[in-house]
């Protein structure tokens, strides 16, 4: 065995985490890395004190002297002070980080960071990787690109989607635990939720715009040569590599493979991110946005669920105390009726399997619908079914079904829907502001798309408001809305019938689309 091996081996770098003093041995530890990032190496132990504002005292020095068994610290003589038989004899040390204990710091130090990360959702990232993207497919309309220009490009695109996704994952996963009120911070949950969605909102306009921009540049470059690209990158990184062996090219052609292998890996990470290989292969974009639409929702129950509670428990004595004066307050004795079903669903028992012998005495009788029960033909009901409360067949289990046609339909007809709800949204987009008046006759999918853009136009109108605009809950479409004065009522003509309504001013944009 190495051993270089075995004496990495024995080392026990994160064992302070676990000691009785832990406080302590962080802060210390904590002081010698700040050392390091000021290019100071060694410390002695009252510069140790000096920079924890304490004493140097017994405790400290047996700190760094675990410190140092644990392979965290080593300590050297420190000789440099010495002018004395007697100060050569007393135990006077230079302590320094090890390697083990610098990379321990490091790795905690990444904990903690990945740990109390909120995250952020990064709608500036998105444009400036649309903006890379335009100068690396102008690059690649070059016969001969810049290597230098063309890897420095690709090195900050995988920078910046790199700090996109990580901190897109860590804000839902914050925003997921303030949903569950972890932190108990009620008020502040409250005070703070219409300038989360409002943030929300903004960026899955920003992601729906952007994405599908991002989108088709990739696909453009992946259309034209990109691989050029990527293989100029692998080569001036390979460059730097250390030639191992006998043969140096056979070591410059493991790096070069290797690093475009490293490239092909990113890009591919870059484009299943915004764009979507299938119908049941979304691009992470799209879940993206479908989670923070959720998120939307759960943050609006939360707050309702806040209100509930607020507004006193509610138990079942006061509930049938309530329904008692209801009882009492009916007009005439058909609204009790109506009450009592409403209130313990007394409905048709659907659940019950009727055979045909009843159904034919019922067909035979002519019942009414007022004919009383009593009056009625009995409900045969199996014996089997009173006896065990179902109706399961003993025996072989039934064979297993080969579903794979239904799930090709199914398939077939979600795309197909699809293909039929992108060519709504191309019908109904506006080349700027339109007249209600003056849109064509609209078939019935673009007529059902027109009626829910209005819906949520007009819905997030306020009351003396003549203009509004907002942006769809799928983030697809944005929608402007303002009132004519004077435009009288309109008439929108259909397949399905004539829509009235007054005069309106709208824009429709279609998100999705590339601009």
């Amino acid at each position: 065995m190495d051993l270089s091996q075995s004496a990495h081996r024995d080392l026990q770098p994160f064992a302070h985490l676990s000691a009785p003093n832990a406080p302590l041995y962080r802060q210390v530890l904590r002081a010698f890395a700040q050392a390091k990032e000021r290019f100071i190496v060694h410390l002695r132990p009252e510069d140790v004190a000096a920079e924890l504002g304490r004493d140097s005292d017994d405790q400290l020095a047996q700190a760094l002297e675990k410190l140092t068994e644990w392979g965290n610290l080593r300590a050297d003589a420190d000789t440099g002070r010495v002018t004395s038989v007697e100060d050569f004899h007393r135990k006077r040390f230079l302590f320094q980080l090890t390697t083990a204990g610098q990379a321990a710091e490091q790795a905690i130090a990444f904990y903690e960071e990945a740990i109390g990360r909120r995250g952020a959702l990064q709608s500036v990232a998105l444009g400036d990787i649309a903006e890379q993207l335009r100068s690396l497919s102008a690059l690649a309309d070059q016969a001969d690109p810049d290597p230098a220009k063309t890897h420095l490009l690709l090195l900050s695109l995988a920078e910046r989607f790199a700090s996109l996704a990580d901190n897109a994952q860590a804000f839902m996963a914050a925003l997921r635990r303030a949903i569950d009120f972890s932190d108990g911070d009620v008020e502040g949950f409250i005070a703070y939720k219409e300038r989360l969605i409002d943030y929300i909102n903004r960026f899955i306009a920003d992601l729906a715009n952007s994405g599908a921009r991002i989108a088709t540049l990739l696909t453009e470059l992946e259309t034209g040569d990109h691989e050029k690209l990527l293989r100029l990158a692998a080569r001036r990184e390979a460059a730097d590599a250390v030639p191992e062996g006998a043969d140096a090219a056979d070591a410059y052609a493991r790096a070069e493979a290797a690093a475009l292998g490293s490239w092909q890996n990113r890009w591919r990470g870059l484009k299943d991110w915004f764009v979507s290989r299938d119908n049941r292969h979304p691009s992470q974009a799209r879940l993206l946005r479908q989670a923070a639409v959720t998120a939307i929702k759960q943050l609006i129950d939360a707050v309702g669920l806040i209100n509930e509670r607020r507004s006193g428990r509610s138990d079942r004595s006061a509930d049938f105390r309530t329904l008692a004066r209801w009882f009492a307050e009916a007009p005439d004795e058909a609204a009790t009726h109506r009450l009592w079903r409403a209130a313990f669903g007394l409905s048709p028992a659907r659940h019950l399997t009727v055979t045909a012998e009843t159904v034919s005495a019922w067909q035979e009788e002519n019942l009414a619908p007022n004919t009383p029960w009593r009056a009625a033909p009995p409900v045969r009901i199996s014996p089997q079914l009173r006896r065990t409360g179902s109706y399961e067949r003993r025996g072989k289990p039934n064979r297993v079904q080969d579903r794979s046609q239904a799930r090709a339909f199914l398939r077939e007809q979600v795309e197909r829907e699809a293909a039929e709800t992108a060519g709504a949204r191309a019908v109904l987009r506006t080349q700027g502001p339109t007249l209600l008046s003056e849109l064509d006759v609209l078939d019935p999918r673009a007529f059902r798309l027109f009626l829910a853009l209005l819906g949520d136009a007009l819905a997030a109108r306020l009351p003396g408001d003549t203009e509004v605009k907002t942006v769809t809950g799928d983030g697809s479409m944005e929608v402007r809305l303002s009132l004519v004065p004077g435009g009288g009522r309109i008439e929108i003509h259909t397949d399905d019938g004539v829509l009235t309504g007054p005069e309106h001013l709208v824009e429709i944009i279609d998100l999705m689309a590339v601009s």
